[in-house]
């Protein structure tokens, strides 16, 4: 009916169209950037559900835009899928991109990273303000020196060496292994310095600065430091590390990305995992082994056999295992001598039986899902804000 529609929506917007992308951590980084340059008074369009294919960037528009069919915030702050965003840059032409990492990621879909590499550059060649990398994936390293020369000026994040190599294996390896603790030798604008919980110092240009995050573990430092070197990049000199310290603060945890439901007056951390990076810098985040543990997997991961690679040391049973692949996951378990207490393959009978378990002595109940278990989780627990 409206086959301009999404070139309409941004055309005018004073400000233009960030993209950002990358395997993991995206959904969360476009939240903080959007977060902080809220806090700088910047009226931000973004797709907060992570809905980040054209149709759900399309239907995020859809509930907000005006009759006249133009958007009326100052800039676009989109997460965009790897595979897609050739042809969304096309469509709305980002002036900046960030890219957060290259790692092993849906290999039904990019059979291997080489391949998102090659679709991330696209995209990214099309900026002509600001591409910013992480300095730590020697991937986004090496794509950013073949657009070198281009109208984007470039600009970097990165995690102290220190605290890299006594985070989870995968923050520092990308998709080799062997390259985990080579140091950086590209200049970052912003570095994370430190972690202690919740609570992460960053370097922004040279001024160490106590931020909050969303939820536990490095991969969320790490993001933050994305989302400030982007917001660095886009205000120049009017950043103000206050401000990127405000707007980091009111960020919520994204929709299943170690948010705390609370059900019945008892809280929930649901977790979820798409790759075997997602899965395993959650599970090492767990500290001691989580006393009540729910795992759901169905056919949105259509080959679970990645797990076979997974550290699963980080837990010690599984109350209730459900989903289309509950019995590829229990064989799974089993090799790791894990003992698994219920399986049943049916949600809403895995949830009650779930929620009637007293609550746990320490700590809280915890959720494992894949992406398309989490929504259906949430729906089911009533949290019904994505479909308002």
């Amino acid at each position: 009916m409206s086959p301009r529609f999404l070139v309409r929506a941004v055309e005018r917007m004073p400000l233009g169209v960030v993209f950002v992308s990358g395997s993991n951590g995206k959904s969360t980084t476009t939240h903080m950037l959007t977060g902080i340059l809220r806090a700088h008074g910047l009226r931000v369009f973004t797709n907060p559900s992570g809905a980040n294919l054209p149709q759900g960037i399309a239907s995020a528009m859809l509930a907000t835009v005006p009759l006249n069919g133009r958007l009326t915030e100052d800039v676009a702050v989109l997460e965009v899928d790897e595979a897609f965003g050739p042809r969304l840059a096309e469509t709305l032409a980002p002036h900046s991109v960030l890219l957060v990492n290259i790692q092993v990621d849906q290999l039904n879909r990019f059979y291997e990273p080489a391949r998102v590499a090659g679709m991330l550059e696209q995209f990214a060649g099309v900026a002509t303000r600001h591409l910013v990398i992480n300095a730590d994936d020697h991937n986004l390293v090496a794509l950013a020196e073949r657009l070198a020369g281009r109208r984007a000026q470039q600009s970097a994040f990165a995690t102290a060496p220190a605290l890299l190599q006594a985070g989870p294996a995968w923050l520092a390896s990308g998709d080799h292994p062997g390259r985990a603790f080579e140091p950086s030798t590209t200049p970052a604008s912003v570095v994370v310095d430190s972690l202690d919980g919740r609570f992460a110092e960053l370097s922004i240009l040279g001024v160490r600065t106590e931020v909050a995050l969303p939820a536990r573990g490095l991969h969320y430092a790490v993001d933050a430091a994305a989302a400030t070197a982007m917001a660095a990049a886009l205000l120049g000199d009017d950043l103000d590390v206050g401000s990127v310290a405000r707007g980091l603060a009111n960020v919520k945890a994204v929709y299943g990305r170690g948010e705390i439901l609370t059900v019945n007056g008892e809280d929930i951390e649901i977790m979820t995992m798409k790759n075997p990076p997602s899965l395993q810098v959650n599970l090492d985040y767990l500290g001691r082994y989580p006393e009540q543990v729910f795992v759901a997997v169905d056919e949105g991961t259509p080959d679970p056999s990645w797990i076979y690679g997974s550290d699963l040391s980080r837990l010690d049973h599984v109350d209730v295992l459900t989903g289309t692949k509950a019995w590829q996951l229990a064989t799974r378990f089993a090799y790791s001598e894990i003992p698994v207490h219920t399986i049943e393959p049916e949600l809403k009978a895995a949830l009650d039986a779930f929620l009637r378990l007293p609550p746990p002595s320490r700590g809280m109940k915890t959720m494992i899902v894949n992406y398309e278990q989490m929504m259906l989780v949430r729906k089911a627990l009533g949290y019904l804000e994505i479909e308002k």
